[in-house]
């Protein structure tokens, strides 16, 4: 009897969205377990089989769930604001809307294809007005606040105390005051603009577009930005709580980058008004003695004041190169050593010892670390001695290796820098102090001296908010012909996007919404905010509006919040383990602080799953890989079977491939489309060796021949089942009574008990196993299944492969689906193995096994044991009619007959 995929899956698909099986509703005579994929973004090109290895894993843990008695809420929705849905729109004068929802259609359809188990009544997506009204409502929340250092937390900026001057001064100054303590503010801040693009570009979009021969530049552009500095210690000392990997741990903390130092204030030679001083933060401020030079990034907006007239040119042409280059490039040259700067002609004083030290302009300093400036101290510092060694400034020893550490004899500065801490040396009131100990003398005299203070750093910065683009939520903000900056109201939310026919930026970097004069322009001569919020705005906060999605009044009420927050398991792709976590939980937390929500972070646990690889190919000749890169796809291939091996040559001009795995990309021409897979295999087979190929975590390649061993246990599990297509259509073959013989017993209680262990671990590859050699042993031992057993067997397989489970259980009578049958659960007294395992060995090799009753004892009944081995095939056969020398038992483990 053959297993029709074809015939079953859209049977029960139909079944569970006739039913709304998965539907959720708030319950609290249950536990609640909320299960969240990572908000995918509808492309055009559609699903890739990489793209369900999440969702199936979390589809498994919410029906498993399920049948444990759980309130499981399971939704699915979809970040649909997005960069790719515009630059459609601006080559083909599709509305970005339209091109949006065709994708989200085909996404849908092919989610529905795999039976993800799914609230579908709950379904959202971010370019939803009534969805991104609450996005709106939220920033809202976010500019309307300030962070009380005193109280640790954010609070509605009504409550910020204005100082007595500030007031005398009237409404405009406390405005001014309020809007520099607002959580969301205005600032002159560094993009990356792509001028043939005239988009701004994210950081990660950069290199993508220099490749395709675009031009990005960084200018200062003004932008809206959010204030997540102010919890960055939050979101380090949060991070405790949660079941997250080690490596999104480590990699959320090293992002945020809290390192503890010293501010130091460096007196200008030549005074400018203002531009008297220059701050600098350093985590070594026992090397003070040892700054030669400063320097100051490129942006810094003092280079322009300080530089000298014979170093302008200099300047303002090394600045303009510099706007060419992103910070990921020059962290990457610096990196490599390669230095470049420009003398500024301008002097600082060196606090601690009132040396005269010049001040340059180099691009491997950042404007958004620290102050946007160093001091150098090249003897201790690996960067700073290479610039200094490149452009023959002085080198000053001013840390030597302590007493008994190897090589301190071997320590020259001007050849190597010595970064290690060890001991101070010509460094003045701190000389033969560890470095410890230094750092807090030369701290404390600096703030005694009023020269600096302790200060903690973050590497974390700011959140630039704005995007210069059309297809993004607009800002409910209007700006005033006073230049105060307010609320369009709560009311009037949601502030759609006007309808446009270009939907290209203009020339100079304007937003197209900057074009739609009708919608800017206000009666009473304000103008609405241009620019639009980034993708990340609505993905950092749609697992709230999943608690309460069709709420026409709130983003969610405060009973369904308490009720399912926090996400219970959130599972998704290590490439989100910084910025969206980041974003999301520095926005829940204020939400959090202006008593929104209930809870301090919103993701309990969280899992990264592997990358799904595609094949492809390139030249198995070394020379010839090293020359031009040339990549082959399947099409092109053909397999010649040499012996054992398979080998890969070009269909056309017979050329020796090999085989590499990547990662699946439409540029690489290595996707594998799901549609193709569920048609010639089917839904059910594609999930179980979606994780079936190795642990959820890791990476592996997609192989056909693995596809099709699982389908070929699917059949086999199937034929247990049904022996004729009468059986198909009406019931199952006619099984045994109850759970079958003892053996079969025994093997199904241990595959409950390994199925269930190892599902709690979503260790499912080896869940997977146990149920295959449970199918595997039935038809070994040609045994009828036992009815009970079969009905436990449908229960065990139905996170994986829940149609064909629907099917089985249904062949035995059950009219109900089996979502909400209780989960089995293993008989302990089946769990102890009825045998123990001997190994028999003659003259110490050894020559099988034998399993022994465990009746009896290995300890007490040696001469039974003993007797039984001689007896045996294994050792009979090679003894023969020859008398033992000797017998030798080591109890419960091995008889040896030495002959």
């Amino acid at each position: 009897m053959s297993y029709d995929h074809a015939t079953i899956e859209p049977r029960w698909q139909a079944f569970w969205d006739e039913h709304e099986t998965f539907k959720a509703e708030v319950d609290r005579t249950r536990p609640k377990y909320y299960v969240l994929d990572m908000f995918p973004y509808p492309s055009g090109s559609g699903l890739h089989v990489g793209h369900p290895e999440g969702y199936t894993a979390t589809d498994i843990m919410a029906r498993y769930k399920r049948m444990n008695g759980f309130n499981v809420l399971h939704p699915m929705g979809w970040d649909s604001f997005g960069l790719p849905a515009e630059r459609y729109a601006m080559k083909t004068g599709t509305h970005p809307r339209d091109r949006t929802y065709e994708c989200i259609d085909n996404f849908k359809r092919q989610l529905k294809m795999l039976g993800f188990s799914y609230d579908w009544s709950r379904e959202i997506a971010t370019t939803d007005p009534e969805y991104f009204k609450w996005t709106q409502w939220i920033f809202l929340q976010v500019w309307g606040s300030w962070y009380d250092q005193d109280q640790g937390k954010a609070r509605p900026i009504a409550e910020l105390p204005i100082p007595a001057q500030v007031q005398a001064q009237g409404e405009a100054a406390v405005r001014a005051y309020q809007d520099e303590h607002r959580l969301a503010y205005l600032h002159d801040a560094p993009v990356n603009w792509c001028p043939d693009l005239r988009v701004v570009l994210a950081n990660e979009e950069v290199a993508e577009q220099v490749e395709a021969g675009h031009e990005v530049i960084r200018v200062p552009m003004h932008q809206w930005m959010l204030k997540i500095t102010k919890y960055a210690q939050r979101l380090i000392d949060d991070l405790e709580d949660l079941d997250w990997p080690t490596s999104v741990l480590e990699m959320q903390r090293n992002w945020i980058g809290r390192s503890e130092g010293a501010e130091v204030v460096f007196e200008l030679e030549a005074k400018q008004g203002p531009a008297s001083q220059l701050r600098v933060f350093t985590t070594r401020p026992d090397t003070l003695f040892g700054a030669t030079y400063m320097v100051l990034a490129p942006e810094h907006p003092l280079v322009e004041t300080i530089t000298t007239a014979a170093q302008r040119d200099a300047i303002q042409a090394y600045v303009a190169s510099t706007a060419h280059r992103t910070e990921r490039e020059r962290q990457a040259a610096a990196a490599e050593g390669d230095k470049t700067g420009v003398f500024t002609g301008a002097y600082a004083i060196n606090p601690v010892n009132d040396q005269r030290i010049p001040i340059w302009i180099a691009d491997y300093v950042l404007m958004g670390y620290g102050t946007g400036a160093i001091m150098a101290v090249p003897g201790h510092d690996v960067r700073d001695h290479a610039f200094a060694t490149t452009m023959g400034l002085p080198i000053v020893q001013v840390v030597a290796p302590a007493p008994g550490d190897s090589g301190g004899d071997s320590i020259n500065v001007q050849a190597q820098a010595y970064p290690e801490p060890g001991v101070a040396v010509n460094s003045g009131l701190i000389n033969d102090l560890p470095t410890a100990e230094a750092k807090a003398k030369i701290t404390q005299w600096l703030a005694d001296n009023g020269k600096g203070e302790a200060r903690i750093n973050y590497k974390l910065r700011d959140w630039l908010f704005s995007r210069q683009r059309y297809w993004g939520e607009p800002f409910p903000l209007i700006h005033k012909p006073s230049g105060e900056v307010a609320s369009v109201g709560v009311d009037a939310l949601p502030v759609e996007l006007p309808e446009v026919e270009d939907f290209n930026p203009s020339e100079t970097g304007e937003p197209p919404l900057a074009k739609a004069l009708a919608w800017v322009e206000l009666p009473d001569g304000s103008r609405r905010e241009t620019n639009t919020m980034p993708q990340w705005a609505g993905s950092c906060w749609y697992y709230l509006r999943f608690c309460d999605p069709r709420n026409a009044d709130a983003p969610w009420s405060s009973e369904a919040e308490q009720y399912w927050m926090p996400v219970d398991l959130y599972v998704g792709g290590a490439e989100h383990a910084v910025l969206h976590l980041l974003y999301a939980r520095f926005w829940h937390k204020v939400l959090f602080d202006l008593g929104h929500v209930s809870t301090r972070e919103p993701f309990q646990k969280l899992v990264n799953q592997g990358m799904v690889l595609g094949a492809t190919y390139v030249p198995r000749d070394p020379q010839v890989a090293a020359g031009p890169k040339r990549v082959f796809v399947g099409d092109e291939i053909e397999e010649v079977q040499l012996g054992d091996v398979v080998e890969y040559v070009h269909k056309q001009t017979r050329e020796p491939l090999t085989i590499q795995w990547d990662k699946m990309s439409k540029s690489r021409g290595n996707v594998v489309n799901p549609d193709e897979v569920i048609a010639e295999y089917g839904a059910d087979t594609m999930r179980l060796y979606e994780m079936f190929m190795g642990p959820l975590e890791a990476s592996a390649p997609w192989q056909p021949e693995g596809v099709a061993g699982c389908f070929r246990f699917l059949g086999r599990a199937y034929r247990l089942f049904f022996e004729s297509p009468k059986d198909a259509e009406d019931r199952a073959r006619t099984l045994a009574q109850g759970e079958g013989s003892e053996r079969q017993r025994r093997l199904l209680h241990r595959t409950i008990a390994e199925v269930t262990e190892r599902v709690e671990r979503m260790a499912f590859n080896t869940a997977i196993s146990s149920l295959m050699v449970f199918v595997r042993d039935i038809e070994k031992n040609d045994e009828t299944l036992g009815r009970d057993a079969a009905g436990i067997f449908c229960q065990l397989l139905a996170p994986f492969a829940p149609h064909l489970a629907e099917e089985l259980w249904r062949a035995l009578g059950n009219s109900a689906s089996l979502t909400y049958e209780p989960w089995p659960k293993a008989d302990p007294a089946m769990l102890v193995a009825d045998t123990w395992t001997l190994v028999l060995q003659v003259n110490g090799k050894r020559r099988g096994e034998l399993e022994i009753p465990a009746s009896l004892d290995p300890k007490q009944a040696k001469d039974e044991i003993t007797a039984l081995a001689m007896a045996s095939e294994a050792v009979s056969r090679f003894v023969g009619d020859k008398s033992p020398k000797r017998v030798i038992y080591v109890p419960g483990r091995l008889v040896n007959v030495v002959v």
